[in-house]
């Protein structure tokens, strides 16, 4: 076992998932920064670090140390102190300011910052304003430092203990004594194996009561980012025995702990035993609840001819197929009306249809949508006002983190309709909140693709509705002519019926290259960004060329993909300022995206934006491609809520439409080539949409058509809230 002590310089790689880290660092009497690879469970620039390990010879990149232990040492020397305070955890102080401080006080910097602040005013750029920031956060700093010193026995650095202590404040130290485990539930930023590594370097037992909870509940909330709502109880015992490597058995105790704390509840209505989280059960019922009652309670229903139908085909110079005509007197007739169908076959003209018939009624209308950019194309179609869900529903942000609605049951909306667009992207919890909302008599129109990606979030909101068949349903499925001249249109279709589609057509939109090694699709992605689709149509590689993937990891992955062409689209140059964040380097001029609902900055995950401006403590990012532009301020520890997007998810896309898409189609990919996946990116691209790979990929995706089962109950719910109202 050798033993080193080292700054951390910078962090080439961190896995979010299980804390794997490749570091670079500085180490005493070594000119060269070594590379050091292990599991941090938290790491940041600046931090020192006593380590424990061997060294290893990888046939790649050369010696490693690899890491079996480390401990986190409060920084002495002026090099470690410059370090420490340029990683951002002062406010106020950066790389810039960090030097100079040093310079002038050397290792009596962090005393003078402690008990003699004023003194800072003798460094050239340091003002009374900034020195107030400065004097507060580090006032926050000495607070925070005796949970520093608390969790550096357990290996967690300075960036978790700041998270922690934001949170609980001069409770921190207590609460994490009591029960580590909370810390995954109420810290954003500190997952489940955080929190387990703090608590059984505490000495917390394996097997004990808090550690199976905790691990129990993650297990559900790992379940609900895959989507689902609810999971077998079998299915979640083992999930979690996996997760804690403990016995079943022992977990049925813990089990029955959550049932009583009324953390979880057991659900054996549909003929099996299901586990909820409570606040999921409740959504789940009240959607099904909500929706049988606005159905049944409209104020009334209106009268519709074919005249009519002619007069609004004539107002707005329209021509409206069957199920168009079938949509509006629908609309009519019931309080509850979902209008679905796939790209080019008049879903907006039926809105403004719909908009022209209510508006001859004299009755107000919402319109909303999931995300900014839906709401801002609707607006763009109708001509009409168009909010997010949350701003319709006046969302309102707390200073401790969260939000709440202003417009609920006992506050409801005003208007006689609501018209929500991609609804497809809506899920369990945001559907339960927009229904407690609409006031029992109003009309709800729901509008989208039920063949797209369901949401990123829990449940299969509009799959389930639809397939309750309670409500009336309207498919529109005529490819309007306009439509039928674009491939993307055609092909979209052809691949949702689980045809091959037509491939190059020429002076078309749709195209295909067959690339077929992993390593040559990454190049010829690159030169399709960068040189060949400017050249061909004059497209702008970065407002108009869009990179979408089906997976985050691997060569054709999100990060390497962003990684690459930030390279190549942004590189670094004097003058251009950057900033280093783990192992992510965000420089001025990047596409990004925010990655969390962050309701005090008014910016919500999915939007995105571009980075205008970094000095030492902040980034400023303007969001145009919303509901408004608006330039949003973040300081360096801000920096986790965005990621580069020149590459997006195809779940990350959803909502969106970009003038030109380009995908990777990969056995790579094997485990994400579904036939909804490849539908939905194709639908993203406007003007053009390129597709590089094997054809074998594409036949797998196309064929593939077995999405992956969601958990969850809602049709049956609805069905047996009409049932029941039917026989009673």
């Amino acid at each position: 076992m050798v033993e080193l002590e080292g700054t951390v310089e910078r962090i080439t790689y961190y896995n979010q998932e299980n804390g794997f880290t490749v570091a670079k660092l500085a180490v005493k009497d070594d000119e060269d920064l070594i590379t050091a690879i292990g599991y941090f469970h938290s790491l940041e620039v600046g931090e020192v670090l006593k380590l424990k390990g061997s060294w290893t010879l990888h046939k790649d990149y050369g010696h490693q140390f690899k890491v079996d232990y480390y401990e986190t040492l409060i920084p002495a020397t002026s090099k470690e102190i410059e370090n420490y305070l340029a990683s951002g955890l002062i406010r106020g102080i950066g790389p810039a300011t960090a030097k100079k401080i040093v310079n002038m006080f050397g290792e009596k910097s962090l005393e003078v910052l402690a008990n003699s602040p004023g003194e800072l005013l003798r460094i050239p750029g340091i003002g009374e304003k900034k020195l107030e920031m400065i004097r507060e956060s580090y006032s926050q700093q000495q607070e925070t430092r005796e949970i520093i010193m608390f969790l550096q026995k357990y290996g967690v650095g300075p960036g978790i203990a700041v998270k922690i202590y934001k949170n609980y404040k001069d409770k921190s130290i207590q609460i994490l004594k009591e029960n580590p485990y909370r810390l995954a539930d109420e810290v954003f930023g500190i997952g489940f194996k955080t929190a387990d590594h703090i608590a059984q370097s505490m000495g917390m037992q394996k097997d004990s009561l808090e550690r199976l909870c905790a691990g129990l509940k993650y297990a559900m909330f790992r379940a609900a980012e895959e989507g689902h709502v609810c999971l077998p109880v079998d299915e979640l015992l083992y999930r979690a025995s996996q997760l804690l490597d403990v016995e079943i058995e022992l977990l049925k105790q813990a089990l029955l702990a959550l049932k009583e704390k009324k953390d979880i509840i057991t659900d054996c209505s549909w003929g099996s035993e299901d586990v909820y989280l409570t606040s999921f059960h409740r959504c789940e019922s009240a959607v099904a609840r909500r929706l049988f009652l606005l159905a049944a309670m409209v104020d009334k229903t209106l009268d519709i001819s074919d005249e009519d139908i002619d007069k609004i085909e004539k107002r707005c110079n329209i021509k409206l197929a069957a199920r168009q005509r079938e949509a509006l007197e629908k609309a009519a007739q019931h309080g509850v009306v979902v209008i679905t169908g796939g790209p080019g076959t008049g879903k907006t003209t039926t809105i403004r249809s719909l908009l022209e018939f209510f508006k001859g009624h004299d009755l107000k209308v919402a319109l909303a949508a999931p995300t900014g950019r839906a709401a801002k194309r609707m607006m763009e179609a109708t001509g009409m006002e168009a909010k997010t869900i949350h701003r319709l529903l006046e969302y309102k942000a707390y200073e401790e983190g969260g939000m709440a609605f202003g417009k609920d049951h006992n506050n409801p909306l005003d208007e006689d309709v609501i018209i929500i667009d991609e609804v497809s992207m809506v899920d369990i919890i945001l559907m339960q909140h927009l229904l407690s909302a609409v006031r029992l008599g109003a009309r709800l129109i729901l509008v989208g693709d039920k063949d797209q990606l369901p949401s990123v979030g829990p449940g299969s909101v509009l799959k389930e509705i639809i397939e309750a068949k309670r409500l009336p349903v309207v498919v529109l499925d005529e490819i309007f002519r306009q439509a039928q001249e674009s491939m993307i249109v055609v092909n979209a279709h052809r691949i949702n019926k689980g045809y091959f589609p037509y491939l190059n057509v020429k002076d078309k939109d749709f195209f295909f290259e067959q690339v077929l090694l992993p390593e040559d699709i990454l190049q010829t992605i690159l030169e399709l960004v960068t040189t060949r689709l400017p050249k061909y149509k004059n497209f702008d590689p970065m407002e108009d060329i869009q990179v979408l993937t089906p997976m985050k990891k691997g060569l054709l992955g999100v990060h390497n993909l962003n990684n690459s062409l930030q390279g190549l689209l942004n590189p670094p140059k004097p003058g251009k300022r950057e900033v280093h964040f783990r192992s992510q380097i965000f420089r001025e001029g990047d596409k990004v995206m925010q990655i969390k609902n962050n309701y005090e900055k008014e910016v919500f995950n999915g939007d995105l934006g571009r980075i205008v401006k970094i000095d030492e403590e902040q980034v400023l990012v303007t969001f145009a491609d919303s509901w408004q532009e608006r330039d949003i301020v973040y300081q360096l520890q801000e920096l986790e809520e965005l990621n580069l997007s020149y590459a997006l998810s195809v779940h990350k896309s959803q909502g969106s439409e970009f003038p030109v898409v380009i995908m990777p189609i990969s056995t790579q990919h094997y485990v994400m080539l579904q036939r909804n996946l490849l539908y939905t990116a194709v639908t993203r691209a406007k003007k053009l949409l390129v597709l590089v790979g094997t054809k074998q990929a594409l036949t797998i995706a196309v064929q593939n058509n077995k999405s992956i089962r969601r958990y969850g109950h809602l049709s049956d719910r609805i069905i047996c809230e009409f049932s029941q109202a039917k026989s009673v």
